[in-house]
């Protein structure tokens, strides 16, 4: 890893792709991962500790229950081996049983460590609004998020070119803040 951007981009293609092992590129051994999550849409343990604990949390449980999954920092990337990265993010996904679709937004809080090689040591996610829709709305949702540039995107642009589905009010208010 080179710098922060690195790792962070590192650690998105672990979640969204349900690639356990990139995460050991992504944290340190001993990190800790919290949860901050303010909605009743989806649910997750608040804390991890250590890559394999925050492996299972956030790359094997959760791909058990997701698919699609596209993750957005809304955030240019950095571009040195800074101590700490804070930025707002964007995911859309489908649930694997039922097909639902959701739709969240929050913020990363990274702090790292370098030892010669640069990893998080620490991640705090804040999960602030997870929008729940039906089934059918996977195209539309789908194409959107494809469609922008993976994983750092203006939240201008997310905002400018999301679809109209009923039920994403909050994810538009949100992106609006975020400009």
């Amino acid at each position: 890893m080179t710098g922060v951007s690195d790792v962070v981009a590192t650690y998105i293609m672990a979640k969204d792709g349900n690639r356990p092992w990139l995460m050991r590129r992504a944290f340190a051994e001993g990190a800790r991962l919290e949860m901050a999550v303010k909605t009743d849409a989806i649910s997750f343990p608040s804390t991890a500790t250590g890559v394999d604990a925050i492996s299972d949390t956030l790359v094997r449980r959760f791909s058990e229950e997701q698919e699609n999954v596209y993750t957005l920092c809304l955030s240019s990337p950095p571009e040195d081996r800074r101590k700490t990265f804070s930025c707002n993010w964007l995911v859309g996904m489908s649930r694997r049983d039922n097909g639902d679709i959701r739709v969240g937004c929050g913020r990363y809080d990274w702090s790292f460590t370098d030892t010669g090689k640069l990893r998080a040591s620490d991640l705090k996610i804040t999960i602030e609004v997870m929008q729940i829709l039906a089934p059918e709305n996977l195209r539309p949702v789908m194409d959107w998020l494809s469609a922008l540039p993976y994983p750092w995107c203006p939240a201008r642009r997310a905002a400018e070119t999301m679809p109209q589905p009923e039920g994403l009010s909050a994810i538009s208010d949100f992106l609006r803040q975020c400009r």
